[in-house]
């Protein structure tokens, strides 16, 4: 009954549209007062404190404000220009641009809403131009977008690290096959629909040497961050630091296309999208202590286990699970809501927490590009200058391959766990 207090006042509040942090917090305040007698009420701004209070945490502004400083140093084009330069050639070239422009954008945000929104205000008009679909061309932007938070670095792992307390190293690691898979079947999807969406034309292009020389600086970032973090030089906080300074210096000095000027606007926007994300960590704070104190956790254990006690049929409920929170919550909410939830019925039937955490993070990304909630279709049917509907119908053979990779790396955990167990140190 508990339980059921705890979780169904929350999704009443979310149904009749009161914003998530709002949600967690008034149910976890209601519900103290209801069901905890003999609990001070200085718990709440307590556990809300507590919810933000993690060094890893620190991580999060700082990818935030080397994209920002990417975006507007040029260096978004840069990587474009060279995506293009690389597959441009192929029938459908722009398409498979976006793909990869989002596989190499991957290596500094983090964020599937951030690098959804540089790509697309790039490459989506570009597409319009050049007589693609404006559907066809949102939905490409959206699908890949979903990369971004697979390969690392990952505002969503780093997250998912702190709840579950993992190395945020090894998440970082374990996404990087699941990502490249998920690039390859975007590539088939593309391929497939080529014909029927008139898909004929190449990506206007440079020379590859040209525009590898233009992008040289830009594609050493990934290798400069995810380098330091393998070989244990320096903390993924620190390699969010690191890229910062990498970035500034790149974009004032060598491309010299951002000002100093730039930066209040930079610091602004990215003190905004970081207190989104901090002020539902503190209301899930309180909530993760209900779960905690309520034992919500082992009762999960007893229920799931009387019915099934096979990890196999335990990760496809989870995957329907989660798939369903993906509809209609915020990805970082629902992580933070449910994971520790089910933490313990993990550890219980000895699936690896990191390839836990990879899974529930690609499912959450799937759930961006589904209605109700779907930001990145929203997104991209905005730039696109489209009804959203459009996007959703031609949204579906491109959920079917994230799907089909979904259920790869869930029932073949090498291709998440082979790369952080041969480099030992980061797990």
């Amino acid at each position: 009954m508990t339980l059921a207090a705890l979780f169904g006042g929350f999704f009443v509040l979310l149904v009749v549209g009161m914003p998530v942090v709002f949600a967690m917090g008034a149910v976890s305040f209601v519900f103290l007062l209801a069901f905890g007698a003999g609990v001070p009420l200085t718990v709440v701004p307590h556990q809300m404190v507590a919810g933000m209070d993690s060094f890893p945490l620190l991580a999060i502004p700082f990818f935030f404000l080397a994209g920002e400083i990417m975006n507007t140093g040029g260096i978004t084009r840069r990587l474009v220009d060279f995506s293009a330069a690389l597959v441009g050639g192929i029938r459908g070239g722009l398409a498979y641009v976006v793909v990869v422009t989002n596989m190499i954008m991957a290596g500094f945000s983090g964020s599937a809403v951030a690098d959804a929104s540089a790509t697309g205000a790039v490459l989506i008009p570009a597409m319009k131009r050049e007589g693609y679909r404006a559907d066809f061309a949102a939905s490409v932007t959206a699908a890949a977008s979903t990369i971004g938070p697979i390969i690392p670095p990952s505002i969503p792992m780093i997250v998912y690290a702190v709840v579950a307390e993992v190395s945020v190293g090894a998440l970082f690691l374990g996404g990087v096959v699941p990502g490249l898979l998920m690039a390859v079947y975007l590539f088939a999807v593309i391929f497939l629909l080529g014909g029927r969406r008139s898909v004929t034309r190449v990506a206007p292009r440079l020379p590859v040497g040209v525009a590898f020389r233009r992008a040289a600086w830009a594609l050493l970032a990934p290798v400069i961050i995810l380098g330091g973090i393998i070989t244990g030089v320096v903390t993924p906080t620190e390699a969010g630091a690191l890229a910062v300074l990498y970035s500034f210096v790149i974009a004032v000095f060598v491309h010299r296309e951002m000002r100093i000027s730039d930066l209040p606007r930079i610091l602004r926007e990215t003190a905004v999208a970081t207190g989104v994300i901090m002020i539902i960590l503190g209301a899930s704070g309180v909530m993760a202590w209900l779960v905690a104190n309520m034992r919500i956790g082992e009762a999960v254990v007893a229920a799931v286990t009387a019915v099934t006690t096979s990890p196999a049929m335990v990760l496809l409920l989870v995957n329907v699970f989660f798939l369903v929170v993906g509809c209609v919550m915020d990805p970082l909410a629902g992580m933070l809501v449910f994971v520790p939830v089910f933490m313990p019925l993990v550890k219980h039937l000895g699936i690896d927490p990191v390839h836990f955490g990879v899974v529930v993070v690609l499912n959450l990304m799937i759930g961006l590009l589904t209605p109700p909630v779907g930001y990145l279709l929203y997104l991209s049917a905005r730039i696109a200058e489209i009804p959203v509907d459009d996007v959703v119908r031609e949204i579906g053979p491109f959920l079917v391959a994230l799907l089909a990779v979904l259920g790869l790396v869930t029932y073949w955990p090498a291709l998440i766990l082979a790369l952080p167990n041969w480099l030992g140190p980061a797990r």
